[in-house]
């Protein structure tokens, strides 16, 4: 990949909503009320911290696209990081 390939790829993650994002499966999660995604980070059940972003919800999705969707919001930029780690360690052998 190159430089401008994982910016864009970043650049997309840093202009989506922040994370975490948690799937919440009906039935699975939680026992009424559809499937959703839970945005930023709830304290307590009681108390919703400053960081609580907005419930994203999808028609037509299976149990695992809605998990792999959710989780892809802490994925994608746990792996720009790893690509680029092995980017150096790739030039560092080069340069030797």
């Amino acid at each position: 990949m190159t430089d401008q390939e994982l910016k864009e790829i970043e650049d997309r993650c840093n202009a989506a909503t922040k994370g975490p994002w948690i799937s919440y499966i009906e039935g699975r999660n939680h026992k009424s009320g559809g499937n959703f995604i839970m945005t930023g980070i709830k304290d307590r059940e009681d108390i919703w911290s400053k960081t609580r972003g907005v419930d994203f919800y999808f028609t037509g999705t299976s149990n695992v696209d809605h998990d792999f969707i959710a989780h892809a919001r802490q994925d994608v930029p746990t792996l720009l990081v790893e690509v680029r780690r092995l980017q150096q360690e790739i030039e560092k052998i080069k340069n030797n």
